[in-house]
C-alpha cells in the first residue's frame, strides 16, 4: 500500500436492509497505469449509491467505498494517464471501456462492460486501520472520500471553466445524477417545442429533466410527486402543470385531461415504482416515448399488451447517465448554469462528511432534493 491515508464512508452488510454505513480512517493502494489519486473536495449523495449499499451480499460484496458524483483535485497520476496534471479540477462520473461498439459511437453509457466497470469494485484499493481489504472503484471512483483512486475514463478536467473551488463542490452532482435527468429529456428523448413531457418524482433528477424540457421549449411540462414544496420548486424550474399524485385518484385520467385527452408525448420515471411506471405507459400519447430512469426492484418485470402496444406505437426505453457523454455534457450543463437555464443551486445543500446521517435522512424525507458532503 502506499503512504496516502485517508477517511472514507465505508459501507458495510446492511443490517434489516438499512444501510451500514462508517466513517472510518483507511490508506490507499498504489496507482496503476490508468489511475488518479484524486483529493476529494466533495461528493454528491444518489439515489444509486443508497440501492448498491442495500443489497445483501450475495447481489454485491462488503466492505466497499460507494460514491460515484466526486469532485477534487488531481493529485497524482498513472504512467497512462493524460486527462490532466496534478491541481487541476475535477468532475468525477462513470467509468467505460472506450473501445466497444457503443463507446466507439459516442454512447459510453451503455458501455458492452459497464456493469463490470460501474457496479463490480475492486477487492483491495483500501485498507481499514486493522488491515482488512475495503473494495473501491464504485463507477470508476468510490468518491465517499477524502482521498480516491479513480479510473482515467471517470475523470472529467474542468479546470477551464471552474471559477473556485466553492463552484467545484456545487457542480459535484453533474457527474451522475443532474447529466442523467437533463439528457433523458435532451439527449435521449430529443423533446422540442410540439412535446408534452411528464416527469414523475421530482428528485435531482426529475428537476434536471424539468430543466431540461424548459430549455428545449417543450409547450407543455407536467411534475408528478408527492411533495408539495417540490411541487412548488418544479414551478420555478419550468414545470406548467403540477400533479400531487398522493390526492389524485386517477393519474392517467388527470395528465390526459391536462393534454386533450391525448396524453403525454414523453413520459419519465424517475422512482421505480411499478405502480407509477405502469400509468406512465399508460398516459403516454400514441408514438409517444416511456423512458425509465429510475431502478426498479431486481425481480420486477412489466406485462404489455403486445398487440395494443404495437398499434399504439409508443416506445418504451431504458436510459443510463442521460446517454451523455461527460467530458463534453458536463461543461455544457455548466453553461446553462451560469445562463440561469439550469439552477441548480436550488438544489443542493452541502453537509460535513461527518453528518451523513443527517444528510441521508433529510433526503429520505424531502427536506433536501442533493445533498452533498463536503470533505
Amino acid at each position: 500500500m502506499s503512504s496516502v491515508l485517508a477517511q472514507a464512508l465505508v459501507s458495510y452488510e446492511p443490517n434489516g436492509g438499512d444501510m451500514d454505513l462508517r466513517f472510518e480512517d483507511v490508506s490507499i493502494r498504489d496507482l496503476k497505469d490508468d489511475e488518479l489519486l484524486i483529493r476529494l473536495v466533495a461528493t454528491g449523495i444518489c439515489h444509486t449509491d443508497l440501492v448498491f449499499g442495500s443489497l445483501p451480499s450475495p447481489f454485491t460484496t462488503y466492505p466497499k467505498v460507494l460514491g460515484h458524483e466526486g469532485a477534487g483535485y488531481i493529485e497524482r497520476l498513472g504512467t497512462n494517464v493524460q486527462v490532466g496534471k496534478p491541481g487541476d479540477a475535477v468532475l468525477l462520473s462513470f467509468s467505460y471501456c472506450s473501445t466497444c461498439g457503443d463507446c466507439s459511437t459516442n454512447h459510453p453509457s451503455y458501455c458492452e462492460s459497464f456493469t463490470a466497470l460501474n457496479y463490480q469494485t475492486d477487492p483491495d484499493t483500501f485498507l481499514d486501520s486493522n488491515g482488512q481489504k475495503i473494495c473501491g472503484l464504485f463507477f470508476g471512483q468510490s468518491s465517499m472520500a477524502s482521498y480516491t483512486i479513480a479510473k482515467q475514463a471517470s475523470v472529467v478536467n474542468v479546470t477551464s471553466v471552474i471559477r473556485n473551488e466553492s463552484e467545484l463542490k456545487l457542480f459535484a452532482p453533474l457527474g451522475c445524477g443532474f447529466q442523467t435527468g437533463f439528457g433523458a429529456i435532451d439527449v435521449v428523448a430529443s423533446a422540442g417545442p410540439d412535446d408534452t413531457v411528464v416527469v414523475m418524482g421530482i428528485g435531482g433528477v426529475g428537476f434536471s429533466a424539468i430543466a431540461g424540457a424548459k430549455l428545449n421549449q417543450c409547450n407543455t411540462i407536467i411534475a408528478v410527486d408527492r411533495v408539495p414544496q417540490r411541487l412548488q420548486l418544479a414551478r420555478e424550474f419550468g414545470a406548467t402543470h403540477v400533479i400531487d399524485s398522493s390526492e389524485t385518484q386517477d393519474l392517467v385520467a388527470e395528465v390526459k385531461a391536462l393534454t386533450k385527452g391525448r396524453g403525454s408525448s414523453i413520459t419519465l420515471d424517475t422512482t421505480g415504482n411499478m405502480k407509477l411506471i405502469e400509468n406512465g405507459l399508460a398516459m403516454t400519447a400514441n408514438r409517444g416515448q416511456m423512458i425509465i430512469v429510475g431502478v426498479p426492484p431486481m425481480d420486477a418485470q412489466l406485462g404489455v399488451h403486445l398487440v395494443s402496444f404495437m398499434q399504439a406505437g409508443k416506445i418504451l426505453r431504458g436510459c443510463i447517465e442521460g446517454d451523455a457523454r461527460p467530458g463534453e455534457y458536463i461543461p455544457t450543463m455548466i453553461k446553462h448554469f451560469r445562463a440561469g437555464q439550469f439552477p441548480i443551486d436550488k438544489l443542493v445543500k452541502f453537509y460535513p462528511a461527518k453528518e451523513y446521517n443527517k444528510a441521508l435522512s433529510e433526503m429520505k424525507d424531502g427536506q433536501t432534493i442533493k445533498p452533498v458532503l463536503v470533505w
